[in-house]
Formats: structure tokens, sequence, C-alpha cells
């Protein structure tokens, strides 16, 4: 009698193992949702400037649908922090009984966009935008909302900084009988829609 092989069986003719099967479908399954993830996060992350883009003075756009009044935002241009705050009525209604206290109450200075030099230094009077960076020696100067009035009698907001004392109101006016020179910096910036507010670009009207 013929002694029977033993020789392994070809692999297409080998017993199926429904488990191994299965763990194949799995790691199937996941590396491709990984490779899709992988090629979804670049795309998404196109939509904004580069690091190096924003560095150079690319536009940031800013969400501002769900700012309340009287809080503030931070965001980066050019590698400085930008504020926007949201301004309550009561603060945009006060805001010119301090004008003989001010070193620049009509920002003559040209520390802003011609269509920001107006009283409230802004397009919308709710929107106050500048660059947080007081004009004395660099440092960021502190928002205060609600207690300002310590440092100012009867100015309920505005911005403190600590380092030499220099204080600012609601519009970036910088107040008389401190260090800073300024005021505060508006920069560029327009509003692309009721909730976008873009910073880094003039609105097209001011370029024509």
């Amino acid at each position: 009698m013929a002694k029977e092989s033993s020789a392994p069986q070809p692999p297409d003719m080998a017993p199926e193992n429904p488990n191994r099967r299965r763990f194949l479908t799995i790691s199937t399954c996941v590396i491709g949702g990984a490779g899709a993830a992988a090629l979804a996060v670049p795309f998404i992350g196109a939509w904004n400037p580069s690091a190096k883009a924003k560095a150079d003075g690319a536009a940031v756009s800013v969400n501002v649908s769900k700012l309340e009044p009287g809080q503030m935002i931070r965001v980066e241009w050019r590698k400085q922090p930008v504020w926007v705050v949201r301004r309550t009525q009561a603060v945009i209604d006060t805001l010119n009984q301090h004008d003989s206290q001010l070193r620049d109450p009509e920002s003559i200075q040209g520390q802003q966009p011609v269509y920001a030099q107006n009283p409230l230094r802004s397009l919308n009077p709710e929107f106050f935008v500048a660059v947080g960076i007081c004009t004395h020696l660099g440092c960021s100067p502190t928002y205060l909302p609600d207690s300002f009035q310590e440092q100012v009698s009867g100015v309920q907001a505005g911005f403190f900084c600590p380092c030499h004392g220099s204080k600012f109101d609601m519009a970036g006016r910088v107040f008389q009988g401190v260090p800073a020179p300024l005021n505060l910096m508006v920069p560029p910036y327009h509003f692309a829609d009721e909730q976008t507010l873009v910073v880094g670009e003039d609105p097209k009207e001011a370029l024509t």
C-alpha cells in the first residue's frame, strides 16, 4: 500500500480559519480608515493659514458669533496678540465721559487705520480690535472688565499694564500721567459677514 504523503498542503488548500479571516478584515478596515484620516487632516488644515503665512502677515479669521458683551478673545497675527472685545452698551455710552483724562482722545497719532479714527476707534461700535501690546515697553496689559475703576476713578472697564502702570480705556486710548506715550494700535481688519471678523485685511471700500 502506498504511504500517505505528509507534505504540507499548498496555501490555497489550507483549511479556512474564521478567526484569522475576521482579524484580517478588521485590520484592513482600520488601516484604510487611518489612511483616509491622514489624507483628511492636511486638507482641513489647508483651510487655515500656515504658521509661516501667519508670521508673514496673512489674515486671520475669527468667529465672533458667540462672544458675549464684556468678553474678550485673543488671536495671533504677525506673532502679536490681537484682542477682540465685545463692548457692553454701558461702555459704549460712557466712552466720551473721560476724554479730558486722555493723552490723545481724538486718536490723531496714527495708531489706527483711517476708518477707525473715530471716538470708538472701530468699524462696529460693539467690537474693539487692538494689538494687545503696551506702547511703552511692549508688555501685554490686563483686561479689567469690571474693576478698572480701581485704576481710574469712575471708569468701569479698561486695560491696565501692571509692569509700569500704563492705563488704556475701552477704545485703547491711553490715559495721561502714565509711561505709555501712544494709544494702543488698531490693526487693519474688516467683517466678512456678521459672524466673521478678519484681522490683517482692510475693508474693500478702504482700498478704493
